[in-house]
């Protein structure tokens, strides 16, 4: 194996080590926990969203600013190593959330540490696929580091279900008490997914940390690049009207983001509400969403370095947009329209059918999103850029967790609050036309 092809089978197992934060703790197995404990599906959503959302505020405003600090100092390992810490630190954290003793504020205060942490650090993560590769192969390279996330979720997932998580019976999906003695009265297997997050993402980063090298650059040091900092995102953001392409793309990216980010949040929470799905039903749900993610994923990148990543997007968009909408028609009682019986199958096989496209085409747009960045970005302010990329992601995230909690609020209904979403994909779509396919003058 070359240092190069090291370096980048380093680089993937990053996507390998932080995926489980997405699919056990945010999505498929932590999510329902808390809607269990408190009991109603639409207090649960509205709590979840309003927590999420102030995560994403707090991830906005600082991004930009680190990411310019970096780019000064050209050293990016050193705020990787920080935020990865912080990742294991709220991941931990959440083991403490007995249903004797639980704590819904020290639960969003554990969980929103360890998302912050994971979402710096794919700042600047994202932010060395320029180094890695020549711009060509750089859709093929971020597929392929895509599809081996999920398949890190697809396993740690399965681990959690077949041995840790314990249904209504006290048992594993496949019968077993939860390994190591863990209590299925005081929910020790289900509240193991804190610690086997935090565990997995520090043994699969040792490769990460040991082959992927920064080529070396001048740079200021810390306190000056510090001072430099703010001032110059500030110039930066006045500057966006100028280059219409990346400002047209990161707002698009902003909305369609956004909308994204709000399905694979309230789509555990959704199923176990509006269907009544156990943890392990919204576990299976999650391994079948990722196998297709990992699958599609894979494929998008291809499509990407052949047809370059905007009409990639382009139709991403356009299928979650689709789906979003069909989520809504989706209840125990109806299926697009049509009543099933209180025995029936058909509303668990919608849903199913449901995640294994939100999985393929959340796979992809993630993908090719992060390659058309690249695109978008200045060479010199690449890690910024990713910042700006960052804040205009989360300056906005409040959009979709608290646009559905609103909604959710008001209704008192799960399904009608989604619909905010697809007023989402539906505006990233359309700012979509603004943007070049190789991006703006620098």
């Amino acid at each position: 194996m070359t240092p190069t092809q090291k370096r980048i089978r380093g680089w993937y197992f990053f996507d390998f080590a932080s995926q489980p934060y997405n699919t056990l703790l945010l999505t498929f197995i932590f999510g329902p926990y808390v809607v269990s404990l408190i009991g109603d599906g639409s207090t649960a959503q509205a709590i979840w969203g309003y927590g999420v959302g102030l995560a994403g505020l707090a991830i906005a405003l600082l991004s930009p600013v680190l990411g310019a600090i970096a780019d000064k100092t050209g050293r990016r390992m050193g705020f990787i190593v920080l935020f990865s810490l912080l990742y294991v630190l709220g991941a931990w954290g959440l083991w403490w959330s007995s249903p004797q003793d639980f704590n819904i504020w020290w639960v969003m205060f554990s969980f929103s540490v360890g998302l912050i942490g994971m979402e710096f650090a794919t700042t600047f993560t994202n932010a060395m696929m320029p180094d890695l590769a020549p711009r060509e192969e750089l859709g093929r390279i971020s597929g392929s580091g895509w599809a081996f996330g999920y398949v890190g979720g697809v396993i740690a997932l399965a681990i959690m279900l077949l041995f840790f998580a314990e249904g209504t019976e006290g048992t594993t999906l496949i019968g077993l008490a939860p390994l190591f003695g863990l209590d299925p009265e005081t929910r020790e297997g289900t509240r193991f997914v804190g610690p086997f997050t935090a565990i997995w993402f520090a043994v699969f980063m040792v490769p990460f940390f040991l082959w992927v090298r920064e080529p070396r650059r001048p740079g200021t040091g810390i306190l000056a690049a510090t001072r430099r900092a703010f001032p110059d995102t500030l110039a930066h953001i006045r500057a966006l009207p100028a280059n219409r392409s990346l400002a047209a793309y990161l707002l698009s990216s902003t909305f369609y983001r956004d909308g994204l980010n709000g399905m694979y949040t309230f789509g555990g929470i959704y199923a176990a509400g509006v269907l009544g799905w156990s943890v392990t039903n919204v576990g299976i749900f999650g391994i079948l969403a990722a196998i297709t993610g990992a699958i599609f994923a894979w494929w998008g990148g291809r499509l990407d370095s052949r047809f370059g990543p905007k009409p990639v997007i382009a139709a991403s968009v356009l299928l979650m947009l689709l789906v979003c909408i069909a989520v809504v028609y989706v209840s125990r009682t109806k299926v697009f329209g049509l009543p099933v019986g209180p025995e029936s199958f058909a509303p668990d096989i919608a849903f199913y059918v449901i995640g294994c496209l939100i999985g393929a085409g959340g796979g992809i747009l993630q993908s090719a999103s992060r390659t058309m960045m690249v695109r978008q970005a200045h060479p010199h302010r690449m890690t910024e850029d990713f910042g700006l990329y960052a804040l205009t992601g989360k300056a906005m995230a409040w959009m979709a967790p608290l646009s559905i909690a609103v909604t959710t609020q008001l209704t008192g209904s799960q399904q009608l609050g989604i619909l905010p979403l697809i007023g989402l994909f539906l505006i990233g779509l359309v700012l979509l036309l603004w943007v070049r396919p190789e991006g703006g003058t620098h």
